[in-house]
């Protein structure tokens, strides 16, 4: 068998193959977004249900360039898309992701920091609903699908678990009100246990249904902050009051201690759980 060439051996060299994927698929995401100003933008409609129309029309791009990239690229079947267990990995994903962040919430509601103002319109979830539906689906292309899956062929999962976290919770540390450890509480929160989550059922499904269900809850139900951002209109106005190591303080309640402790607990179980299934990678040097 003939030696790879030097170009060869550059194309498919693990970091190229995570770069070229980043590149076509947040310039596939950020092209199609701009729509919401031409074509896709619809008269009849207000602007929360273009926002959603154009995202969802950018995020279907995004999985679609993922799968058929990775599917020449690599030469595979695109089993992280996988439509077998979908319906199963998405509920369970959603009462995952809603649970973790209903029992954040709950306490700070037992401190007494938690105050509901209002109950709103039923629209006034749109909002949040176009943010979470991005954020799960384009991060988790990128994160778990990109970065996490083709350096654990590599590496194995536990190190590319850890890699992958890092990045994460690095990148979040820009995001507006953030701080150190609210970067640190999220490379942990959803760096460790979205990757368990992909590790556990070898799909992107139910990640980004844990993700999903944990960005909707805390924006559109609890009308909390996500990662530092504000969504203008919620379903439920809230006060969140008290001191920042349990409600996060500006950045919301993923900058909480609570919220990485539930979410650690999560990740340990699902380790454990995929460690049983022998669903656990190894390096290179050990295979």
């Amino acid at each position: 068998m003939k030696n790879k060439s030097i170009g060869s051996k550059i194309l498919y060299f693990p970091l190229t193959k995570i770069l070229v994927g980043i590149v076509l698929v947040s310039s596939t995401y950020g092209i199609a977004k701009n729509l919401k100003g031409g074509i896709a933008r619809l008269s009849f409609l207000s602007k929360d249900w273009n926002n959603l129309i154009v995202t969802i029309i950018s995020t279907a791009l995004a999985v679609i360039v993922y799968i058929y990239l990775y599917k020449f690229y690599e030469k595979r079947n695109i089993t992280e898309f996988s439509k077998n267990s979908l319906v199963k990995n998405l509920i369970l994903g959603v009462m995952l992701g809603t649970l973790l962040q209903a029992l954040t919430i709950l306490v700070i509601y037992l401190k007494g920091g938690y105050t509901i103002l209002s109950i709103n319109p039923i629209m006034y979830i749109i909002p949040s609903l176009a943010m979470a539906f991005a954020s799960a689906i384009f991060e988790e292309i990128l994160f778990r699908g990109i970065i996490f899956r083709i350096t654990e062929e590599k590496l194995g999962s536990y190190i590319s678990l850890i890699i992958s976290a890092i990045i994460f919770g690095a990148l979040h540390f820009t995001n507006p009100n953030s701080s150190l450890s609210a970067s640190i509480g999220l490379a942990i929160q959803a760096g460790l246990l979205l990757g368990a989550a992909y590790i556990y059922s070898r799909n992107l499904w139910f990640p980004i249904a844990i993700h999903f269900a944990w960005n909707f809850t805390q924006s559109a139900i609890f009308g909390a902050n996500v990662s530092g951002n504000t969504i203008s209109k919620t379903l439920i106005s809230s006060r969140i009051e008290g001191e920042n190591w349990f409600t996060g303080g500006q950045f919301g309640p993923e900058g909480s201690i609570q919220a990485t402790v539930f979410c650690l607990m999560a990740t340990i179980i699902l380790m454990i759980l995929s460690h049983k299934k022998g669903r656990i990678i190894k390096p290179y040097w050990k295979k």
